[in-house]
């Protein structure tokens, strides 16, 4: 069925794939982890963050968070 796009704005792309409309199959191809403080990752034209104080826990204690196996 066609999907009606209506106004995009895209900042920068740093690799991947952009799709508009309709997707049959979608899959990733590579993971990954990242760790940001409140407010670090905003993204948009105008942003405005008050944040007070702010820690982020990267303590980790599994081996495998997304495990991409025989997806080529």
């Amino acid at each position: 069925m066609p999907a009606i796009v209506g106004p995009v704005a895209i900042n920068s792309v740093g690799g991947g794939v952009i799709n508009f409309g309709d997707s049959f199959y979608i899959s990733p191809k590579s993971a990954s982890k990242t760790s940001a403080g409140s407010g670090a990752l905003n993204t948009g034209n105008f942003v405005i963050t008050n944040n007070g104080l702010s820690a982020t826990n990267t303590i980790d204690p599994d081996i495998n968070d997304q495990d991409i196996v025989a997806n080529n």
